[in-house]
């Protein structure tokens, strides 16, 4: 593909030879002549003197002399565009294996393509277009939009409702049983019936072994946009807004409500029954106890403001010298006093 046809399909302004023939896309250190990469973060700029990379795709701000460029607003948009661009997604064909276990009153959209070993209980209902991997299983009542792709081993229980252009990848459930547990006088637990839902509305991906837990009563519900990635656990009736990440090892305890916008980085707990607010930030490895006002940046446990944290985080390997202080000048009044 010529630069100048890939600028246009990435709506990206050319700077540099416009019949230059591109295959493939790259990143900076493995790039090759015919190859295009990309700067989206400032602290690499300093790889577009060394790239061997035939063009790169920046912000209308970054300078290059001597290099093709293709500005672009969102410079990891625009790559992660060019990356399909060269590397189209495979496309199954429709059809349904022989293997495949379908109740007679299950509803199947136009053009399905259906895995071997796949089982659809009764009484389910899938749209259009959708993609069912081998040994995926659908349980009975489950309505399931258009567009529906379903890795190997993704389930999907009893009556859950997915919404349109929603991916599950290996391995993820929907509307498992909510962790209750009731306990009884000879301190034995009588597990507490998981009446209740899980919705996962439109354009939602939950990534490889994530489980999103069905609620006592009621509904757990992810919301439009949002993205949910390897071994994450929602638990059962919390609510996840609009357009926010959960990132790897997430864990939400019960009837947490995330706002929409928020990124939970690797490893966030949870405690359930509070609130995080619109455009929250938790940062990794952090514990969140209590309730997070919308727009806030927290860190650490318990969760506090982010720059406090920093502060505090640097404070901590000094303690022990601190203390040793603390304890001479306490010594030193103390003798004083005596005296």
């Amino acid at each position: 593909m010529k630069l100048i046809e890939l600028a246009a399909r990435l709506s990206a302004e050319l700077e540099g030879p416009e019949q230059l023939e591109i295959t493939g896309v790259a990143g900076l250190d493995e790039a090759g002549p015919s190859e295009v990469a990309f700067l989206s973060n400032p602290k690499y700029r300093r790889k577009l003197r060394t790239t061997r990379a035939g063009a790169v795709i920046v912000s209308p701000k970054d300078e290059a002399p001597g290099r093709a460029l293709l500005r672009s607003e969102n410079p990891y948009l625009a790559f992660a565009k060019a990356l399909e661009i060269f590397s189209p997604p495979a496309k199954p064909c429709p059809g349904i294996h022989p293997t495949a276990v379908i109740a007679p009153d299950a509803k199947i959209g136009r053009r399905p393509s259906i895995g071997p070993y796949v089982v659809i209980e009764e009484g389910a209902a899938i749209g259009d277009d959708c993609v069912l991997k081998s040994f995926v299983v659908i349980y009975h009542g489950a309505k399931i939009g258009d567009r529906f792709f379903a890795h190997s081993h993704a389930v999907v229980r009893e009556n859950v409702t997915v919404g349109d252009d929603v991916i599950l990848q290996n391995g993820a459930v929907v509307g498992s049983d909510g962790f209750g547990f009731a306990k009884q006088s000879d301190g034995s637990y009588y597990k507490i019936m998981q009446a209740g839902t899980a919705v996962v509305e439109d354009n939602v991906e939950i990534q490889a072994n994530s489980c999103i837990d069905r609620a006592t009563v009621g509904e757990t519900r992810l919301r439009r946009g949002a993205k949910v990635d390897n071994l994450v656990q929602v638990g059962h009736a919390s609510d996840v807004g609009e357009n926010t990440l959960l990132c790897g090892q997430v864990g939400l305890a019960g009837s947490s409500k995330v706002g929409k916008n928020v990124v939970l980085a690797g490893q966030v707990g949870l405690a359930g029954h509070l609130t995080i607010g619109d455009n929250v930030v938790v940062s990794s490895q952090s514990g969140v106890p209590s309730d997070v006002p919308a727009g806030k940046v927290v860190s650490g446990y318990p969760a506090m403001d982010n720059a406090l944290w920093l502060k505090c985080a640097a404070i901590y390997p000094r303690l022990p010298e601190m203390f040793g202080a603390y304890r001479r000048i306490q010594k030193f009044f103390s003798e004083r006093e005596k005296a």
